[in-house]
This record gives structure tokens, C-alpha cells and sequence, in this order.
């Protein structure tokens, strides 16, 4: 399904109507967090969000278990495998399963490390820890009681922020922002603070800044005209990657977060590209939902994240693996209420853009 617009800005009626709704939601939300949870034996790294939607979750998550495999830690990553048919807990295992079957997040998250899907993460803790896990890493899961988590990130898209401000349904919010921030040991900010989230959040939160920037497939497209579609949570991101990449975006389109595209739409798609003399384009995590005669049609562009300062994000790490993750030298972590640098880039990850 697609966000209603009200989510983002809050005008007309429905949020104010739907407020009664919302409480009922929040109650809830709030009681499944008392039930006890399953406690690893190693660290457990939560990169999860307070909005329905993306907020860049994945990319955090791949950053985070590709910086530990790079330093001899075997991370092992964890999803629900939203969007598909099976539950788990299983493996995930690209040879065998599809989107359909597993969702397209968990086949994304498989090229970085071994990705176990199930709503339950003590269940897939469990066996991930059984075949050999030494790290943890969520994508998503801010929300989910079953597994104690080690540390736990509020990831942020800096363009939308928190909407309206409200919780389901009258706004994008699983919860209220600042009860999700207090589980938070920092919070990740992907982009300029164009929501001015930094005002909404606890001055004393440590805050990560980071920005897309263009990765797997982007010289394919630089200096080409291009047709760009995304079923993303945020498509934008997406196009705004694409220019930044050096394309010449001449036809874009949008589709629901983890739309299944199927044979028609990839033609109409391919009809309007062709009418611009265009080549289409789209993120890994769309390609992963093409159908299989489209895949070696359309150019994949992915985006990874360049932090404004690394050693922030290490700081955080290091005392989950003592003697294995060096610590940078003791410094004050950035909070909601100082000033950031300007990012630079670092070695990319591939993402779902």
C-alpha cells in the first residue's frame, strides 16, 4: 500500500479522526514490549525505526554486519521477511528462495552475510547462534520483544523524519517517537535534517550522520538518459541518487513499497522507456521482484552510505567485542543538540537505495 499524504503533512480531518485509533495502538504496541525475550550469548545490534516504511533500515543493517565481517566477526543478520509466503524461522538461501517466498529485504541482506527470516527473532537468534554466529545484526525489530538487544539504533530519513507525528493510522508512527528513542542508544540520520527531527529527539541521544551516495551499477548509468522506477518506501531517495550518479533522468515512476511487478507492468514500463529512448532503471531491491526474463533487461543502481564520521559508529561497537573491534580514541559522541560536519564518504556497501 501506498502512505497517505496525511501521514507526512497532517492536513485535513483523518488524523484527528483516526486519534482514538491511534491510542489503541500505541496501548498495544507498548504491552507487547513488557514480554520477556530471549537473551543471546553474543551481541545483538538493532537497526530498526519508529515509521512504517523505509527509513534506510537495511542499509544500516548492511553497513553494520559488512563493517563487522571486515574485521573477522561472523555477524549474521536477521529479518521478518516481510512480503513473503514463508514464516520461518528458516535460512535464507538465494539458490532456493525468491522474493515471493522470503521477501526482498532478506534477499538483499544474504549477499552480505547469512540471513535468517522469521517475525520471531529469538527463534532465528536461537539457530543463527546454533550455526555459528558471533554477532547479531536486525533489520527492523525496534519493535519486537522476543530478543534483548545489545544496542539498538533509530535509523531516520531526514526528508520525511516522523511525518505528522502521529501513531497508525492517523500518522506513519509504530509508536511515539520519543518512547522508541528512549530504547535507543543513538540515532542514525540518513540526509539533511530537512524534517527537523533533530529538535523532536532527546537532547542527550547520540546522533550518527550519514548520506546516500551512489554505488553498484551507478557508472553504467552516469551521462546516459534513463527511465528510473522504485517501489520503495521512498522513491525520491532513489531519483535523487540516480541525478547524483550523473543519469539523465528523463522518465521516472513510482510503485508501492515491495510492489510485485509482473509481466504488464515491466512492458509499459519498457513502452514508455523506449518512447524516450531511455534505459531502465531500478534499485536491487526492485530487481530482486522482477520477473526473471526482465532481470538482465533493466540496469540495477544501488546506493551506500557515506558516514559524516565513522568513528562514531565504532565507538558504539567496540565495547560488544572487546579485543576484537579497536575503539577510536575517547570522544564525545554527537547529541540531537550540537552541530554535525559534513559527511565523507567511506568504502560502499552495497544497498537497496
Amino acid at each position: 500500500m501506498r502512505a497517505p499524504d496525511f501521514w507526512r503533512h497532517g492536513r485535513g480531518p483523518w488524523p484527528r479522526v483516526l486519534a482514538p485509533v491511534s491510542r489503541i495502538y500505541a496501548r498495544k504496541t507498548a504491552e507487547r514490549l513488557t514480554r520477556p525475550g530471549f537473551t543471546a550469548p553474543i551481541p545483538v545490534i538493532c537497526c530498526g525505526n519508529v515509521t512504517a516504511g523505509g527509513a534506510g533500515k537495511t542499509t544500516v543493517a548492511m553497513d553494520v554486519a559488512s563493517r563487522l565481517i571486515r574485521r573477522g566477526i561472523a555477524a549474521h543478520l536477521l529479518c521478518s521477511g516481510y512480503g513473503g509466503t514463508l514464516k520461518g524461522p528458516l535460512r535464507v538461501d538465494p539458490a532456493v528462495h525468491d522474493s515471493a517466498a522470503v521477501g526482498d529485504e532478506a534477499l538483499l541482506l544474504a549477499r552480505i552475510a547469512p540471513t535468517w527470516i522469521s517475525r520471531d527473532r529469538g527463534a532465528t537468534a536461537r539457530l543463527a547462534v546454533g550455526a555459528g554466529a558471533e554477532a547479531l545484526v536486525l533489520d527492523d525489530g525496534l519493535q519486537s520483544p522476543t530478543l534483548v538487544k545489545s544496542l539498538s539504533l533509530l535509523v531516520i530519513d531526514g526528508t520525511y523524519g516522523f511525518g505528522n507525528g502521529r501513531v497508525i493510522p492517523a500518522g506513519p508512527l509504530r509508536e511515539p517517537a520519543l518512547v522508541g528513542a528512549a530504547r535507543c542508544q543513538a540515532a542514525v540520520l540518513i540526509g539533511p535534517d530537512e524534517a527537523g527531527v533533530l529538535d523532536s529527539l532527546p537532547p542527550t541521544l547520540p546522533v550518527l550522520r550519514a548520506k546516500l551516495v551512489p554505488a553498484e551499477g551507478a557508472e553504467a548509468v552516469s551521462g546516459r538518459p534513463v527511465f528510473a522506477f522504485a517501489g520503495i518506501g521512498n522513491p525520491q531517495k532513489f531519483f535523487d541518487t540516480m541525478t547524483e550518479a550523473g543519469a539523465i533522468l528523463v522518465g521516472r515512476e513510482t510503485f508501492a513499497d515491495h510492489y510485485p511487478f509482473d509481466e504488464g507492468d515491466l512492458e509499459a514500463l519498457a513502452k514508455d522507456a523506449a518512447a524516450l529512448r531511455a534505459q531502465l532503471v531500478c534499485t536491487p531491491k526492485d530487481h530482486v521482484r522482477l520477473p526473471p526474463a526482465w532481470r538482465d533487461k533493466v540496469i540495477v543502481v544501488g546506493a551506500s552510505l557515506a558516514w559524516a564520521d565513522e568513528s562514531g559508529l565504532d565507538a558504539l561497537l567496540a565495547p560488544l567485542f572487546p579485543g576484537r573491534l579497536v575503539a577510536p580514541p575517547p570522544a564525545t559522541l554527537p547529541t540531537a543538540a550540537m552541530p554535525m560536519a559534513a559527511p565523507t564518504p567511506a568504502p560502499p556497501v552495497p544497498a537497496e537505495g
